[in-house]
């Protein structure tokens, strides 16, 4: 597995967490990967294998660039040969007015937009090797649509309060941090994200007990539970399986075996 980052402009910072780029062998896809929630949507372009998603229809083909959003529970994804993949991290409350699109709640999703005539640009650079340029050629197209986006002060307050206390804030500081009443944001929040300012703290808080619990999977849970603002070890058992459909200790014995593909800012693709 290789894993290269960029972090973005200045000009960007405010939407783009970062750019990314990760190259998964055969033998790192079998049988299949998942997908964890975390706290961002991703845009993401694959090259190389076939990739499919697993839906209660079956597996369905994955097209490229596909939108990767706020996931409720993990997805599994399959591809038969070497995969390699750019994604572009996204704060939720920025990417659907970055690309236009109305928002919704679908974790995966397709979608029409100018953006897709990139692949094949950024195909070609994949299969020569130079993924720094690949890298680049999406950060200066997001530099040059940047400036028709308009920004919108108070979820950028808000979403920079969550972020700095990874989730931990009652809805009621957030609206303080942002200026707002908690009606005013919770009504830009959802017309931006898609979510309540609860749905995306709550995936924030889930990252980083899973992060913690992967590079540390002997950590207490009560003194995990109690630094990251939950009620109790109980209240933190609940929420974790709810977001990764399996327990704090069943994920750190995964953690232990070794089981994934790791990046320094975590990619979640876990093998199954």
């Amino acid at each position: 597995m290789q894993h290269h980052e960029l972090e973005p402009p200045e000009v960007l910072q405010d939407t783009i967490k970062n750019f990314w780029y990760t190259s998964i062998s055969s033998e790192e896809l079998a049988p299949g990967f998942e997908i964890l929630p975390d706290g961002f949507t991703e845009i993401v372009f694959m090259f190389g294998s076939a990739c499919s998603i697993a839906t209660t229809e079956g597996l369905q083909p994955l097209p490229s660039p596909s939108l990767m959003g706020l996931l409720g529970k993990p997805v599994m994804l399959y591809a038969q040969n070497h995969l390699e993949v750019i994604g572009i991290k996204c704060f939720p409350w920025t990417v659907f007015d970055l690309l236009g699109l109305s928002p919704n709640t679908s974790g995966v999703r397709t979608f029409e937009h100018p953006i897709a005539q990139l692949h094949s640009l950024l195909d070609e650079y994949v299969q020569a090797g130079k993924i720094t340029e690949a890298l680049t050629e999406v950060k200066q197209y997001f530099i040059n649509i940047r400036p028709k986006i308009a920004t919108d002060s108070t979820l950028f307050k808000a979403g920079a309060a969550m972020s700095k206390a990874n989730g931990t804030l009652p809805v009621s500081q957030v609206a303080a941090a942002a200026h707002a009443t908690v009606r005013t944001l919770e009504r830009k929040f959802k017309q931006a994200a898609g979510h309540t300012v609860k749905d995306v703290s709550g995936l924030m808080r889930f990252e980083q007990v899973r992060n913690h619990l992967w590079f540390q999977p002997d950590a207490n849970l009560a003194s995990l539970a109690q630094q990251l603002g939950y009620t109790d070890q109980a209240h933190l058992s609940r929420e974790f399986k709810r977001y990764s459909g399996t327990t704090p200790a069943a994920f750190a014995r995964k953690a232990k075996s070794g089981k994934a593909i790791i990046s320094n800012d975590f990619v979640a693709f876990v093998q199954a």
